[in-house]
């Protein structure tokens, strides 16, 4: 059977692999968003956010003597590189990607929450206050997301018109 420990250790490279992904996905947008300013920053609010999440996940991971599992990385973030270019073709880009973001958000959120009652079980409990710290922060970004898809979806209508005329 296999060990509540190595359970959660699983769920942590699992972390890091979304995290990677999440980390691909931001760094595609950002470099995109010019005509979306405060989603701009918000994103960028984020991206070095998530980054802080990385370095979280790793120190857990040290910790228990294991590291990111590189392939779960790579896949991860080469379907975000994958996902962005599909979206970066569609004329409403900047929802797709919205839309994608907040979806995105409701996992990490999910996953963390997972993983704290890992930590509970397998009573690493020096991991909890990082992954708090995480869930936390995509908490934020998921209601700033929520609170902004009626101004990016008028700022894309705008944009759009504009564009028309």
């Amino acid at each position: 059977m296999t060990s509540a420990i190595d359970l959660f250790i699983t769920g942590l490279k699992n972390a890091h692999a979304m995290e990677s992904q999440a980390k691909e996905m931001l760094e595609r947008q950002n470099e995109r968003l010019t005509d979306y300013p405060d989603l701009r920053n918000r994103a960028r609010e984020h991206l070095a956010e998530t980054e802080e999440q990385l370095r979280r996940l790793e120190r857990c991971l040290a910790r228990l003597d294991s590291s990111p599992s590189t392939m779960k990385d790579m896949a991860l973030s080469f379907g975000a590189n994958i996902a962005a270019m599909g979206h970066a073709m569609a004329g409403d880009e900047v929802l797709k990607n919205t839309f994608a973001s907040a979806a995105l958000e409701q996992y990490e959120i999910a996953a963390y929450r997972s993983l704290l009652t890992m930590a509970d079980q397998a009573g690493v409990t020096e991991a909890k206050a990082d992954l708090e710290l995480s869930l936390r922060e995509e908490e934020r970004m998921a209601a700033w997301l929520n609170d902004h898809v009626e101004a990016v979806t008028q700022q894309y209508l705008q944009h759009e018109q504009q564009q028309a005329a």
